[in-house]
């Protein structure tokens, strides 16, 4: 059960509503979000490409971008190797594009999520000695490769590595030394030693600043670059970054561009999954857009999400829209069987009361084992690994996904010598290690963990206690002004007490959603859509049960006819 709390930030609401011309709930909003600076509460309220941060400010940028320019001068074959998921896919592109551009000669090279699995490899590197490839550059990826940077080194390629993974490192006598790999430049915000300000970039905003500063020294104009905002603004979004200063003006502005694209393939998508392009948001590029390109990673192969984005005409544009969308049908299928399982599992297991679950799903399909842990930990509010067989045989692979203050990355160091590979943010985590090491994952991780259950509890923050009669079209379009929401910049949660449910009428295609009439304390009626398990609601004796809830306000317009009405989150 999740812990409600309340914001008890103070400030004169009012006087700053009336310096920034919002309203007085906004304001307190603002406050919630510790933005109660001056320049903080501007950049917030009015993005702007000037907060964006200077790419040369990131450690070893000028020897990468030094290196580039020689390579291209020098006719030598530049080989992209990016990722298979949303981040990696964009860097790809970004990269490819952009050294296309400068007249590189340049192709690219994605992973196999189940030949290759994450990152660069050394068969990888094999197959760039054979093509006689002079320069190799990562993106979301490199910074854990030693092995394979060292072979490709040993073999006369130069590497440049772009990433913004967590440095791998190793505890010696209580303190952290760092191991970089033996690349010719790393370029990776999370070095101890990069004084960019934003440590909190994706791999294709790093990539784009690498193509920023490369534009920049070429003299080609600013506004060539910000076209790749879009692509930036994607992969900051599918790559789940925290939406704080430069990752929120990037997505803010990004997603505009994003509205007005010029990309075909982009087009196309947006088509396909009968989106309209001006209504586009964040919540789109999340849960409708970048699953599509996620798809093709996950099922088939990552190079038809940087076909469809390279398309140049609407047939294959078309065609590849199409197949990405039907993966993607495909893969909401594997994932519902596989949450299934994971729940019967735990609801089975000994130590289901276990503060991390690890859970071993040896028949779902490897590709969709983060998807599914993500499900879990919100399900049970604990960090959660889903670990499957590999599909090359080769032992168990598997994925974890966090709660605020366990650092998957930092928890899985204490144990590593039980995994073959592992790598991720304190968030999200990546592994491969043998079967019989499962048992002894589960038994350390859990053995290792300093928080309890109890704090693990997701925590809802309220942050303003509203009637229903505040609510008005004027303030549901200030309240526009904080978007895009996401991970680090939530959608602000209102909640009211008391609220009597005076009529009830089941929705949606199998009657598992309610529309509800609801009454507030002051007698003030408001529609309301609850997308959560009925029985939560069902269980309030009569029509006319009162309840406490959190809620967001919108605008229902239907058929021209324009309405206010309140999407329920939260019930008690």
């Amino acid at each position: 059960m999740a812990k409600w709390l309340m914001y008890s930030k103070r400030a004169d609401f009012t006087a700053m509503g009336k310096k920034y011309q919002i309203d007085p709930v906004v304001a307190r909003i603002l406050v919630n979000r510790d933005l109660t600076e001056d320049a903080a509460i501007t950049a917030f309220l009015h993005p702007s490409e000037k907060d964006l941060g200077d790419g040369k400010a990131l450690k070893d940028m000028d020897v990468a971008v030094a290196l580039l320019q020689k390579a291209i001068k020098e006719k030598k074959k530049i080989r992209i190797i990016g990722d298979y998921d949303i981040d990696g896919i964009q860097a790809t592109y970004i990269l490819h594009q952009g050294l296309l551009r400068l007249g590189a000669i340049v192709d690219y090279a994605i992973p196999d999520r189940i030949e290759d699995g994450y990152g660069v490899n050394i068969r990888l590197m094999e197959k760039c000695v054979a093509d006689g490839i002079g320069l190799v550059i990562t993106c979301d990826n490199g910074i854990a490769a030693a092995d394979a940077i060292a072979y490709a080194k040993e073999a006369g390629i130069e590497v440049i590595v772009t990433d913004h993974h967590e440095v791998p490192y190793e505890m010696v006598e209580g303190k952290k030394v760092y191991h970089l790999p033996p690349a010719d430049a790393v370029v990776d915000p999370k070095r101890e030693d990069c004084m960019y300000p934003c440590k909190k970039l994706c791999g294709a905003v790093v990539a784009w600043k690498v193509i920023w500063v490369l534009y920049e020294a070429a003299g080609i104009a600013r506004q060539e670059a910000m076209r790749f905002m879009e692509n930036a603004a994607f992969a900051t979004i599918g790559d789940v970054m925290e939406l704080v200063e430069e990752n929120r003006t990037i997505v803010a502005l990004g997603i505009d561009r994003l509205r007005h694209t010029k990309n075909l393939g982009m087009q196309t998508l947006i088509a396909r999954c009968d989106l309209a392009p001006e209504d586009i948001s964040a919540y789109h590029v999340g849960f409708v857009l970048g699953p599509c390109l996620n798809a093709s990673g996950r099922l088939d192969s990552a190079t038809k999400a940087l076909e469809l984005l390279e398309a140049e005409d609407i047939e294959s544009a078309a065609g590849l829209a199409e197949t990405l969308r039907q993966l993607n049908e495909e893969r909401k299928v594997m994932t519902e069987q596989g949450v299934a399982q994971a729940i019967a599992q735990i609801e089975q297991a000994a130590d289901a009361d276990a503060p991390v679950l690890v859970i071993y799903l040896p028949q779902v399909h490897e590709s969709v084992a983060g998807i599914i842990a993500g499900r879990i930990r919100e399900r049970y509010e604990r960090p959660t690994f889903i670990l499957v067989d590999a599909a090359d045989g080769n032992g168990a692979k598997g994925s974890g996904r966090s709660v605020e203050g366990f650092s998957m990355y930092d928890e899985m160091c204490k144990c590593k010598e039980l995994f073959s590979k592992f790598g991720g943010h304190p968030m999200a985590a990546g592994l491969s290690l043998p079967v019989e090491n499962i048992d002894a994952f589960r038994t350390a991780i859990n053995a290792n963990t300093q928080m309890t259950k109890e704090e693990m509890q997701t925590l809802i923050h309220i942050d303003v206690p509203m009637p229903f009669s505040y609510i008005s079209e004027e303030l549901i379009g200030q309240l526009e002004r904080l978007e895009p929401f996401g991970n680090g910049n939530p959608k602000p949660v209102f909640a009211q007490k008391n609220v009597c449910i005076l009529r009830k009428m089941p929705i949606g295609k199998q009657k598992q959603f309610l529309r509800l009439t609801l009454q507030g304390e002051d007698g003030s009626r408001m529609e309301g859509l609850y997308f959560g398990e009925r029985t939560v609601l069902e269980e309030i004796e009569g029509e006319r049960g009162c309840i406490t809830i959190t809620y967001y306000p919108q605008i229902n317009d239907f058929r021209g006819r324009r309405s206010l009405q309140i999407v329920i989150s939260n019930v008690c």
